[in-house]
């Protein structure tokens, strides 16, 4: 943990305590995150950890494990949450609310009566009271519905109707608690899916807002242009990691991927490396990049082509990088090309009934009027049939 403890007074004298973490800037707009029935444990923290390197002053309450009223606090104290995170010296612009389960329940309330942004739901443990709130719901919201336990989904299509500033989103295969760690139920991409919806929200609405553009530029320049291991790092949180899909190359954490990078890949280039660009597609929390990598197999690549002696041949391939960020920080790299174009190209595949291709793959990419469906035998079988 990183964050500290404090205490909170309601409206009605009660005091609890609360767990409060900052970005490293030190301020920032407001989350309050409210736990779901298992407390205020390491996985709330943790999240509220999460959400403060992405920018955010975080305010997680331990709500009462006893009271009877919807989520363990009565409705006059909804506001007292509110007003002591807008208290903190650390808060600086608008306020939302993140709730799991029970938490998720009175983020609704907390949404459709008191003052706050925005709000999102993960799996609320009393989908009738939510559904109730939904009419008075003003601020932009998100809910997470799990396949298993929501309600029925004509239910949810009546509830919803006409409240275009209410997103919701249904998991398959997942139950209540999804995006728990550790869990049975975990489901880990669904929890990711929810986790960038969810951001891409409070991005919208709360900020703050990032030039991912200029942040990718800057740790592409370190590692092709400068191929400086000792500036590549400090553009990256400080446990990322880096997968290179086709040949499973990279790191996870950060000794591991500076030991990556430093003796396996930026000096691992070749002379006379070249990115061109395809397209670029920028989202709340991650970079899109498509972009064809050339270069001349005049050393071992040991992250794209491992174990293979230099061959002095030229290649082309197009590839796809999807680029997550925390805050103003890279998280991770999924890097994907297409591995059996590459070897054909160096000359250790022979494409002969194989349906692969060499450069052309890349060619088409950049002009798509070149043919299509050349390594498709059954295609000239349907010349002149009807369509």
């Amino acid at each position: 943990m990183s964050g500290t403890f404090i205490d909170i007074e309601l409206r009605d004298g009660t005091a609890i305590p609360a767990y409060v973490t900052q970005p490293a800037k030190g301020s920032g707009p407001g989350i309050m995150l409210l736990h779901d029935a298992a407390g205020l444990d390491d996985f709330v923290t943790h999240t509220a950890d999460l959400y403060a390197e992405e920018g955010y002053v975080v305010l997680a309450p331990r709500l009462s494990d006893h009271d009877p009223k919807p989520g363990g606090i009565a409705a006059e104290n909804f506001a007292a949450l509110v007003d002591a995170l807008r208290a903190l010296p650390q808060h600086a612009g608008k306020v939302g609310v993140v709730g799991f389960g029970r938490g998720g329940r009175l983020a609704t309330r907390i949404a459709a009566q008191a003052d706050v942004d925005c709000a999102a739901c993960y799996y609320a443990d009393d989908y009738t009271a939510c559904l109730a709130d939904i009419p008075t719901i003003r601020c932009p919201m998100v809910f997470h519905f799990p396949e298993h336990g929501a309600p029925d989904q004509r239910e949810l299509e009546a509830a919803f109707a006409g409240k275009p500033h209410i997103e919701r989103y249904a998991y398959p295969g997942t139950s209540n608690g999804f995006i728990v760690s550790g869990s049975e139920r975990y489901d880990k991409p669904a929890a990711l899916m929810a986790y960038s919806r969810t951001l891409a929200m409070l991005r919208n609405v709360l900020g703050p807002h990032f030039d991912l553009n200029l942040l990718w530029e800057q740790h592409c320049y370190f590692e092709f242009g400068t191929r400086d291991v000792d500036a590549v790092m400090p553009t990256m949180i400080a446990e990322p990691y880096v997968n290179h899909v086709p040949t499973m190359t990279g790191g996870v954490g950060h000794d591991q991927l500076k030991r990556f990078y430093r003796y396996h890949f930026v000096h691992s280039n070749p002379a006379d490396t070249k990115l061109i660009p395809v397209s670029r597609t920028i989202g709340a929390d991650r970079v899109v990049d498509e972009f064809v990598f050339c270069a001349t197999h005049d050393r071992e690549i040991d992250w794209l082509l491992p174990g293979l002696a230099p061959t002095g041949k030229y290649f082309e391939v197009p590839m796809l990088a999807v680029i997550r960020f925390r805050g103003d920080k890279l998280y991770n790299e999924h890097i994907y090309w297409d591995q059996a174009s590459v070897l054909v190209q160096i000359g250790v595949l022979d494409p002969e009934g194989l349906p692969v291709a060499g450069r052309q793959t890349a060619r088409k990419l950049i002009d798509e009027t070149l043919p299509s469906n050349t390594l498709m035998p059954n295609w000239a079988s349907s010349e002149g049939k009807p369509i």
